[in-house]
């Protein structure tokens, strides 16, 4: 399977978590890592040379802190840049129908926090949502995220312990679709 893992991490000097998984995600067999951030640091997307790589790949992967419940600001400048009429969605867009669409994303907060009756009352899953409604636009599988929660305080061992769960979930070729409603 040919896999695409994009790592928006606007601090990737800095991050160990990005940084390990993204490590992981480099050995894995037909997979190409690409860092948008030193792609794009002043944010102008090369749109036709990301959809050719979105075009050649089986899966895609979105790698990225969560910020505020959500993602770093080129996500979004690269989703609106890409993901065209006519190319990605609309009577004319299918360039990425039948692909998936995983995101490995790692909120700074413990798993815990991320539950009903936790402190943000909301599943990492449901703050995703987003992302969910725009795989159903474009076509894509959207695939059980990869979330590695607890980034701001996770130990050496849990953190190799995740970079191998990464690795092996990229060499997956068969990864489970996300419910609507989980």
């Amino acid at each position: 399977m040919n896999t695409t893992v994009l790592v928006f991490h606007p601090h990737f000097d800095r991050s160990r978590i990005n940084r390990a998984l993204a490590d992981a995600a480099e050995g894995v067999d037909g997979a190409q890592v690409r860092y948008l951030y030193d792609l794009y640091p002043d944010f102008a997307v090369d749109a036709a040379s990301e959809q050719s790589v979105l075009a050649a790949a089986d899966r895609i992967v979105l790698q990225f802190p969560m910020y505020w419940y959500s993602s770093p600001a080129l996500v979004k400048q690269w989703e609106d840049d890409v993901l065209t009429y006519g190319w990605a969605y609309g009577s004319s867009g299918t360039a990425l129908h039948g692909k998936e669409l995983l995101l490995a994303v790692s909120p700074g907060a413990a798993a815990g926090n991320y539950a009903h009756d936790g402190d943000y009352k909301y599943l990492v899953t449901e703050l995703l949502r987003p992302f969910q409604a725009t795989s159903n636009l474009i076509g894509t599988r959207f695939v059980r995220p990869f979330v590695t929660a607890g980034s701001m305080s996770i130990g050496d061992e849990e953190l190799a312990a995740r970079a191998g769960a990464y690795a092996a979930c990229l060499a997956d070729e068969h990864l489970a679709a996300l419910g609507d409603y989980e």
